[in-house]
């Protein structure tokens, strides 16, 4: 499978984009994680990743979106944006994630790619932008990975996307992409309602087919104006999507990204390691994307990294998710992001200026933290790569007895609440979905 992989990488991909992305992710990701490690000893969080949304504007309208954009166009500006990044790479910062809104929608985004041709860029988008001469421009760059959202077969697309032939015209810009020899990869954002289509083999194989690199699989979270509470998964179905996802890899000749779990299985949240933060359209500092509420921003007068590491908020977000879940926060204990982020006077961060109510408004529920229930990597790869480059780094020392209880009484009132999947019995056993 390996050899399969790297052979389909090597033959479809461009040789700049693929030198970019060995040298500006993969040896220089490797370098900040190590600052980031030898930061954690001195109690120095500055995260190696940066998430930046530079736009709210989009195109569509998808359910369970947290992004504001039906509200005015607002951007990070180029100055802004060159700023940020450049002070995070002179802290050995070489990756960043671009999202929106839909970015390709920022006027000047090409400009901040090639005044940074030493970092690397993963593109969050609907791919319905990506021209041929976009992804020529892209090709010559090389620093740049598209990663195109797909949420559904055409039906199911048009229904979650709030568009019509959404799945068509995303499919072109994943053509495109893979025209232009750039390495490509697609998100999904895996729900009750695309769970049946997507989380296949059948659908993996369709996107080898189409020369799709790498794939990323993460549980919808409902949030934002427009939540969708009914989506979210269950107990059982993130059980099951997190052993498709281990299953797969190990088989199949394509790259399968989840960000959190480490190498034994075991859940974590990038935000409370200190992986990752959040840098919004307005320039607020979040915990992260879907926790819109913020303290500090990129244009407080310390600069970012004197800002971050000197955060009294996030350094609680952190510990106080740390003590009470392996999992998401915002799922698990909407209560407490609402406390905290009131004890911290946070202002909501938002356009649309109703985030405390919809915290309010959300009801707990499981995310990827099942104690007891852990499917560790099978491949060999994943495995050392994440015991090394990817786990908890001992955030989770001062997790609280009864965390775990709290979980199993939740799973309890759950599956009284719904019908077992047939045949299931330990996770371990649990079937992968119908192809």
């Amino acid at each position: 499978m390996l050899s399969q992989l790297a052979w389909r990488i090597w033959r479809t991909t461009d040789g700049r984009c693929l030198r970019k992305f060995l040298w500006n992710f993969g040896v220089k990701g490797v370098i900040s994680v190590e600052k980031f490690k030898r930061r954690l000893k001195k109690g120095i969080y500055f995260p190696p990743f940066l998430h930046i949304s530079v736009i709210n504007s989009c195109n569509l309208r998808c359910q369970g979106c947290w992004v504001d954009v039906e509200a005015r166009r607002t951007l990070l500006d180029i100055a802004d944006l060159k700023r940020l990044v450049g002070e995070a790479n002179a802290h050995g910062n070489s990756f960043f994630g671009i999202l929106g809104g839909e970015p390709l929608l920022h006027p000047q985004l090409f400009e901040l790619f090639r005044a940074f041709p030493g970092c690397y860029f993963q593109l969050f988008t609907n791919g319905q932008f990506i021209t041929k001469d976009v992804a020529a421009e892209l090709r010559r760059l090389g620093n740049v990975t598209p990663l195109i959202s797909i949420e559904g077969g055409e039906v199911s697309s048009d229904i979650r996307r709030g568009g019509r032939q959404v799945f068509q015209k995303t499919l072109q810009g994943l053509e495109r992409c893979v025209e232009a020899g750039l390495l490509t990869g697609v998100a999904t954002s895996v729900c009750k309602s695309n769970m049946g289509e997507l989380l296949t083999e059948t659908w993996l194989v369709e996107l080898i087919r189409r020369g799709v690199h790498y794939v990323w699989y993460y549980g919808y979270r409902p949030s934002g104006p427009r939540m969708n509470q009914e989506l979210a998964l269950s107990a059982q179905e993130l059980l099951r999507l997190r052993q498709f996802v281990v299953e797969m890899r190990a088989r199949l000749p394509i790259v399968l990204v989840d960000a959190y779990y480490d190498h034994d299985g075991r859940a974590l949240c990038p935000m409370v390691t200190g992986m990752s933060h959040h840098i919004n359209p307005r320039g607020d500092i979040e915990p992260c994307p879907v926790l819109q509420v913020a303290v500090e921003n990129i244009r407080d007068k310390r600069g970012i990294y004197e800002t971050m590491t000197g955060s009294a908020f996030l350094r609680e977000f952190r510990e106080l998710s740390a003590r009470v879940s392996r999992g998401c926060v915002i799922l698990e204990r909407p209560d407490l992001v609402l406390e905290l982020a009131r004890k911290h006077g946070a202002r909501d961060s938002t356009l649309r200026g109703t985030v405390f109510e919809e915290l309010s408004a959300m009801k707990p529920r499981f995310s990827q933290w099942q104690p007891g229930r852990e499917i560790p990597e099978k491949h060999w790869v994943y495995r050392l790569a994440k015991r090394w480059w990817y786990n908890d780094f001992g955030a989770y020392r001062r997790l609280e007895p009864d965390a775990a209880l709290r979980v199993a009484a939740m799973e309890k009132a759950e599956d009284a609440q719904s019908k077992p999947i047939v045949g299931e019995a330990r996770p371990a056993e649990l079937p992968l979905c119908p192809q």
